[in-house]
């Protein structure tokens, strides 16, 4: 059983986050908070398992209190957003914060819509209530020096998959490439909103150059170039040269953009120039198209379970023997880099 403690000044949010979570048998709310004082009193007499989050609330906002938490008693947190522009540079601050993933704003009525929101809420909140959560600690990663200055093959592509946990793998990822690196095509489980604000956060982050993808992008060393959310992310070959495209075909494995997409359509074109990285994700989204990758020549890393938020998507793939190499977050750039030099 997953006790959950909402987190929400709204009667009307709580009432409807007990009622979405109190539909399955395996999850039960053991009390609901409006503000962070009154959180922090039931956290310690009712010692839930996962929070649910607002961020604007009175006396103390979501952040603040977050920042709190993560650094005296870290435990998964579920944000409740709202999915706007306004919203998501706020939801990304929280997640770097260490927040397991975020939910949107219930939508209050009795619709098909709405039973499906209830079982992506159930969803995260168990996958929230088995995430590897730590304190947060900021640090300072620079590129890697040993290969700022190497020659890397001028065909070759760094390929990067993600779901939970991924907006802070990729950022770990990414901070460590240097200038020249091979171009970098991305796609992590994200709504449409959020994905330009996390390409944007990355781009400021990082000394590569970040960006949303856009349909037809040519790919460039020292690029890395974001799936849009609710959109495909390919790569294709035209004279030589690889570009973006991008699709709004059905979802794969439940996922607009899907990981295996990307990593399929690297396997029709350059699989032997192909160096690509399954991160921390719930579900098996990327496993099957790693797999074909690595049977096609190209070099396949998994994360790890201990660095794994979820250690969903990179176990899939490890269980299909689709990985050659199982590696730590923190050597995964080096990875990807070493096996992209020019030799």
């Amino acid at each position: 059983m997953v006790k959950v403690l909402v987190i929400d000044d709204s009667p009307l949010i709580q009432r409807v986050l007990t009622e979405v979570l109190h539909q399955v048998d395996d999850i039960q709310v053991v009390g609901c908070a409006e503000d962070p004082y009154q959180a922090r009193e039931m956290i310690k007499q009712l010692n839930p398992d996962v929070l649910t989050l607002d961020i604007e609330m009175p006396k103390m906002d979501g952040i603040s209190f977050l920042k709190n938490l993560m650094r005296l008693r870290p435990m998964p947190v579920v944000m409740i957003s709202t999915l706007t522009q306004k919203g998501s540079p706020i939801t990304l601050e929280a997640l770097e914060l260490g927040a397991v993933d975020f939910i949107a704003k219930p939508i209050v009525n009795v619709s098909a819509q709405f039973n499906q929101y209830a079982k992506i809420v159930q969803q995260k909140v168990r996958t929230a209530a088995s995430a590897r959560v730590r304190a947060f600690k900021l640090s300072e990663v620079k590129p890697i020096e040993t290969l700022s200055n190497a020659q890397f093959g001028v065909n070759k592509v760094l390929a990067i998959g993600a779901s939970t946990g991924g907006t802070e793998a990729i950022k770990e990822v990414l901070i460590r490439m240097p200038e020249n690196c091979p171009p970098i095509v991305i796609t992590q489980h994200i709504p449409p909103v959020f994905s330009s604000s996390f390409a944007q956060r990355m781009n400021r982050t990082c000394t590569i150059n970040v960006k949303e993808a856009q349909h037809g992008d040519k790919l460039a060393a020292g690029w890395a170039y974001i799936a849009p959310g609710d959109q495909h992310l390919s790569v294709i070959q035209q004279g030589g040269s690889l570009y973006c495209q991008l699709d709004q075909h059905d979802p794969i494995n439940r996922h607009r953009p899907a990981v295996d997409v990307l990593f399929n359509s690297l396997v029709k074109i350059c699989p032997k120039n192909t160096i690509a990285a399954l991160l921390t994700g719930m579900g098996s989204d990327g496993a099957k198209g790693l797999l074909a990758l690595k049977q096609h020549g190209a070099y396949t890393v998994a994360q790890d379970e201990l660095s794994s938020v979820v250690w969903g998507m990179p176990k899939a793939a490890i269980e299909l023997g689709a990985a050659i190499e199982v590696v730590s977050l923190d050597r995964v750039a080096q990875q990807l880099l070493s096996q992209a030099v020019k030799r």
